[in-house]
């Protein structure tokens, strides 16, 4: 599939996003998602193992608005619990705090940010990325390049 997609890329569209690719995720900040095809995005060395895992405990969690009862109920930390242990010494720093974004749709702000550890974003991130959550960030992203490009 990854192959399908580049291969739609024009010459300078494939060097820009193999040269993408090969820069760190801090490099990008909050726009990674923008510069990047999410489909192509890897967040760690074990993104399959992530998803996999992820979408086997936590098959029915809807993961493009997330419902913060999901993630800090007393129910929900006694299924995220193990999850996110099955990652100790998989993950660097697996359990560090870190924001995330609770409606994918949306920029990061102080009301669509959720105190979530570091194993949790990236699960769902990955999940968002794969089934096609994020798709709208990098293609409004797309679109206001192009017409950047034809005005300017």
């Amino acid at each position: 599939m990854a192959a399908a997609g580049l291969a739609g890329l024009g010459p300078g569209e494939a060097a820009a996003a193999a040269q993408a690719l090969a820069l760190p995720a801090e490099s990008f900040g909050n726009d990674l998602i923008s510069s990047v095809d999410p489909k192509f995005l890897n967040l760690t060395k074990v993104d399959d193992r992530i998803y996999e895992e992820f979408r086997e405990t936590f098959g029915d969690l809807r993961v493009d608005v997330l419902d913060p009862e999901e993630l800090k109920s007393e129910a929900a930390k006694a299924k995220w619990r193990p999850f996110c242990l099955r990652f100790e010494g998989v993950v660097e720093d697996f359990n560090y705090g870190t924001l995330l974004r609770l409606d994918s749709r949306r920029e990061y702000s102080e009301e669509n940010t959720i105190f979530a550890t570091r194993i949790q974003f990236f699960a769902i991130e990955i999940a968002r990325n794969r089934e096609g959550c994020n798709d709208h960030v990098y293609s409004s992203a797309r679109e206001t390049t192009a017409q950047e490009d034809k005005s300017g």
